[in-house]
């Protein structure tokens, strides 16, 4: 039996069809899928964005869309922020707590006289700027000002990280803290106009911006107090900046002994409290420093109580530490020297030495992304440890980490001590299998694209460590990760990762010859640049993107393309490049006026022009710009730059009408006694194949074509406009006619793109009846009139052509030849 189309035995009962009762079909096994260890198939991530007046459909696999928002689907007004809501998405955004022991909570020393001084400004409305040296603990003053400030403004303190970004970065995280605006970003105009009206405390770490900048965002946000905190290299604020400036300097060698203790978390020895002065004047007491030196010490107590505590297996396994430190040799203590006081200043090597293995290659994966720490979550894939999350807890407690706004990054001073310790040697391997892993879990739709922003920094280092492609892969992992994570970027709001990781992937693109990509990552620099605003930029990037497309002929990449542009023609206020547009835009019913197109070049008529696209929008070539009160400024200006060329052609036209008139005139006048008898019928249809020469076959031809000759070589009189006459046997065709099968480039005339509009001829000459009147000719050839003196070969004179789109031009006999005239409409 066949096995596909079961029968009622297979079962054991009657049945019907394949194998199925007759009231009853068999449950499909697609919801079992997950019971047998398959993952059932799951839909790309798109999202829907409205920055400004656009609508932006955000698609990882066929590229960004972008329309202007359709009436009705606007977003609500975004709503303030509660404070509850306020407090809970600040804890949510806050570091997460690394694992293993809490660590000390070290007190501030030294700072209170800072403290109230930023305090009592703040309460005054006054806006501060903290600069210190990296490691002077800019971050713990930053965290009990705000602590202080909790009740100052009404919409409370707003935490914000400066690392890596820009003006317009904070000024739409600071939109974002306050407003609860999901999938919308406001345009610039709309932005300024909403955080002109916030009233808050911005505590903003990490400043990495001044000048111009930071008066800008000032200037912007005139209800809000900032309190930023930025090193000594930052460009200062301007000379009539309002800014308050407040200086952080080192602590004092009593101070620094204090939290030096603190950190070990017992009394120092004489020799521990001479190295830590020696430490104090080399690190001019900045308290980062000793937070590390007390770590140096931590490990050597380790190490007195037993030297196999750091072996080459791994970690001290939490063995019991002797609380005896009287001496550094006993009967049973180990011998183990203080650091030098070149370590002490330098200490990350030595403690990184000291750190377990999945430790180390998490610090060797954050040099190579140049100081980033991978989220922990991501440690366990990356290192290949089921148990590397816990190194998070190890490098914060060693003093090598530092926040960064919902991240770890590595303290000031250690990438470069790493570096020379030689853990930037294997970066390029470690950034390609960052990438690798980022670009598989990026692009997964279960990951929620806030998840993907938390990791940006980390995500953009990697793509920026491949992209100069000097191993083999690097270039193409880093277009495989930008693929991934920029569709997360811009669908999370984080536009300035969004541009970076398509600035990345387009070089990666090319430099890895991979054009396709290259092409979809120019498409969407360009959707970007055209909802911010930047039209020049978008303008290239959209035609460089069109271009590439249309080389690999991807129709559907193109006409998406063509659409942006057209929108960036449209805001522009000039013609619509390409001369595509919408078949639902208005364009001229009255007048077609076509480019004139080369001899022997067949020009489509207005129903040949319209195409469809694949995915089912109508083009049509532009023919004439769209006239009337609801056309745009662009449209008007084409008509206005059109309007000089159709008055020199119609200027010409005239002149040529009234020269044709008369030659017809004096033709008909002349050669009217002459005519012989016989009949030429003109009833003949044009054949169906003759709608490649401009001869429409569905329409029926009631009379004859301008230019017809009679056998005794005198012109016939003009018929109505789309008709032609057939030659019988034994003729030949006038120069310019064009007969069954014949090609436009045989007939020696260009055909016109002007449809007709009316069946009287455009030579101003009187409308002929609408039945023809018959030639009469002899049957055979006749002979020739001795009182003709013209030369025999000269082609006779026609009548002008008609404004049909199936008629052609007229024809002149002259004595040296033949002249073509077009048909000037």
């Amino acid at each position: 039996m066949d096995p596909t189309h079961r029968g009622p035995e297979v079962f054991g009962q009657d049945m019907d069809g394949y194998g199925e009762d007759s009231g009853r079909r068999r449950q499909s096994r697609e919801p079992l899928i997950a019971d047998f260890g398959q993952q059932s198939l799951q839909q790309a991530r798109i999202v829907q964005l409205f920055p400004g007046d656009f609508l932006l459909t955000v698609n990882p696999v066929d590229g960004s869309e972008v329309e202007l928002c359709p009436p009705g689907e606007q977003p609500a007004t975004p709503a303030r922020r509660a404070a509850a809501e306020r407090t809970d998405r600040e804890r949510a955004a806050a570091p997460p707590v690394p694992p293993g022991p809490p660590a000390p909570q070290l007190p501030l020393l030294e700072r209170t006289q800072e403290r109230e001084r930023l305090v009592r400004l703040l309460a005054r409305g006054r806006s501060v700027r903290l600069t210190g040296p990296a490691g002077s603990g800019r971050t713990s003053l930053l965290n009990a000002v705000a602590t202080d400030c909790a009740d100052l403004a009404p919409d409370g303190v707003i935490r914000l990280s400066g690392h890596k970004r820009t003006a317009t970065d904070l000024l739409y995280g600071l939109f974002e803290a306050v407003f609860d605006v999901p999938l919308l970003r406001p345009d610039r105009a709309e932005l300024l106009e909403k955080v002109k009206g916030i009233g808050a405390v911005v505590v903003l770490d990490d400043l990495e911006f001044g000048g111009a900048p930071l008066e800008e965002l000032l200037d912007a946000t005139p209800e809000c107090a900032f309190l930023f905190a930025a090193t000594p290299d930052i460009a200062p604020p301007g000379a009539d900046s309002h800014l308050e400036e407040v200086f952080l300097a080192g602590l004092d060698r009593s101070a620094s002994v204090e939290l030096l203790e603190h950190v070990v978390e017992r009394s120092l020895t004489e020799e521990e409290a001479n190295w830590a002065g020696d430490l104090w004047f080399e690190s001019e007491g900045l308290p980062l420093r000793f937070v590390q030196a007390g770590a140096l010490l931590r490990q050597r107590d380790m190490l007195r109580t037993d030297p196999a505590a750091y072996d080459e297996f791994g970690y001290f396994d939490g063995r019991p530490v002797d609380d005896s430190f009287g001496q550094d040799t006993d009967d049973t203590g180990h011998d183990a020297p203080l650091p030098s006081l070149g370590e002490g200043a330098a200490p990350a090597a030595l403690l990184a030495s000291r750190l377990s293995g999945a430790a180390r290659d998490t610090l060797h994966f954050a040099v190579a992304l140049g100081g980033e720490v991978p989220h922990q979550a991501h440690l366990p894939a990356l290192v290949g440890d089921t148990h590397a999350d816990a190194a998070l807890g190890e490098l914060a407690g060693c003093g090598l980490l530092s926040p960064a706004g919902s991240r770890y990054r590595l303290a000031a001073g250690v990438v470069a001590q790493l570096e020379a310790a030689g853990y930037g040697e294997d970066a390029a391997d470690r950034a390609r299998t960052a990438a690798q892993h980022y670009a598989w879990w990026a692009g997964h739709p279960s990951v929620v694209a806030a998840r993907v922003v938390a990791e940006a920094d980390a995500i953009v280092a990697a793509m920026a460590r491949l992209v100069p492609g000097d191993g083999a892969g690097q270039a193409s992992a880093a277009v495989l990760l930008a693929r991934s994570a920029a569709p997360a970027f811009a669908a999370g709001l984080h536009w300035s990762g969004w541009e970076k990781a398509l600035r990345l992937g387009q070089e990666a693109a090319r430099i890895s010859g991979e054009v396709a990509e290259e092409a979809y990552f120019h498409h969407e620099l360009g959707v970007l640049a055209l909802c911010t605003g930047n039209l020049d930029r978008a303008r290239a990037e959209l035609e460089a993107s069109i271009g590439m497309r249309g080389a690999l002929a991807d129709k559907s990449g193109a006409v998406a393309g063509r659409r942006a542009l057209a929108l960036v023609a449209d805001r522009s206020g000039g013609p619509v490049p390409g001369g595509l547009v919408a078949a639902g835009e208005n364009m001229a019913a009255s007048r077609h006026e076509g480019p004139v197109s080369p001899v022997g070049l067949p020009v489509a008529g207005p129903t040949a022009a319209r195409r469809t696209s694949e995915d089912g929008t109508a083009l049509i070539s532009r023919i004439a710009p769209a006239a009337g009160p609801g056309a745009s400024g662009g449209r008007k200006a084409a008509l206005l730059g059109g309007a000089r060329r159709n008055l020199v052609a119609a200027g010409a036209g005239v002149l040529l009408a009234g020269v044709l008139g008369t030659v017809v005139t004096l033709g008909m006048t002349s050669s009217s006694d002459a005519r012989d008898g016989g009949t030429v019928t003109t009833e003949q249809p044009a054949d169906e194949d003759d709608t490649e020469n401009g001869f429409p076959a569905d329409e029926p031809t009631d009379a004859t074509a301008p230019g017809k000759a009679s056998p005794s070589g005198k012109s016939s009189a003009p018929g109505p406009s789309g008709s032609r006459t057939v030659p019988s046997a034994g003729e030949t065709r006038s120069t310019g006619q064009a007969g069954p099968g014949d090609s436009p480039s045989s007939t020696g005339r260009p055909p016109t793109g002007r449809p007709s509009t009316s069946g009287t001829p455009t030579t101003g000459t009187s409308p002929t009846p609408s039945k023809p009147p018959t030639i009469s000719s002899p049957p055979g050839p006749s002979e020739p009139d001795p009182t003709d003196t013209s030369d025999p070969t000269d082609t006779p004179t026609t009548s002008p052509a008609t404004s049909d789109s199936a008629s052609g031009p007229s024809t002149t006999a002259s004595a040296s030849g033949t002249t073509v005239e077009p048909t000037v409409a």
